[in-house]
């Protein structure tokens, strides 16, 4: 069974259910503005910044085995684009849904006799806590799935110039003449039998070609 072992009411992300009353069909809604934990995102990819605001929408409802939370979270994302590496920002809107159980219930509602037997079904479940609940591990993975594994600043975005690194969207023209290294050869020899030829004209002896007029 997987406790949410001392909560904090005063932590941001902890929410008591007690106004629920544990009557189900009962509904609270609830709005709240957070500073982003630690390493909310994919970790050097992208990410909400620790300290950034995050607003909460949540509405809890009573069921027969616990409370029933759904909500939205809405951040700004920082990272780098994975085609130029220029840094970029994107509006986060991540969507959960989580059932927080009570812990002395089972999967239909009911009363457990020992509670803790079923220890493999309870393996994967989050539980109620005096009636309180930590949100932080459900915000995390709805984060997680909301941001792209390679974020781009544009989806056009052209990326580097594979030679230089010049970022190829500030100037599109951008581009570097192809020599075939072969034509590059015959170039080489060509400029050398030019100079040698220079070389052969400036070394004529001076009046060779008046005799060879006459």
């Amino acid at each position: 069974m997987v406790l949410n072992a001392r909560l904090d009411h005063r932590n941001p992300l902890v929410f008591d259910t007690h106004e629920l009353g544990r009557r189900p069909g009962a509904q609270q809604r609830l709005t709240r503005s957070i500073e982003a934990p630690g390493d909310l995102g994919i970790q050097g990819v992208i990410g909400v910044p620790e300290g950034a605001p995050v607003e909460l929408e949540l509405r809890l409802e009573s069921v027969m085995e616990g409370v029933l939370v759904t909500g939205t979270a809405r951040a700004t994302a920082e990272g780098e684009c994975v085609r130029c590496l220029e840094p970029l920002e994107q509006e986060l809107v991540a969507e959960y849904q989580e059932m927080f159980s009570y812990p002395d219930a089972d999967d239909r509602g009911r009363v457990k006799a020992e509670p803790g037997d079923d220890a493999e079904d309870d393996e994967d479940r989050l539980f109620l806590e005096d009636g309180m609940f930590d949100l932080e591990p459900v915000l995390r993975d709805a984060v997680v799935l909301a941001l792209p594994m390679q974020p781009v600043c544009q989806d056009d975005c052209p990326g580097l110039c594979s030679e230089c690194g010049a970022r190829l969207a500030d100037d599109p023209d951008h581009h570097h003449d192809a020599v075939d290294i072969r034509w590059a050869a015959l170039q080489g020899l060509a400029g050398s039998l030019e100079d040698g030829e220079k070389d052969e004209m400036s070394g004529a002896e001076p009046g060779v070609d008046e005799k060879q007029e006459k």
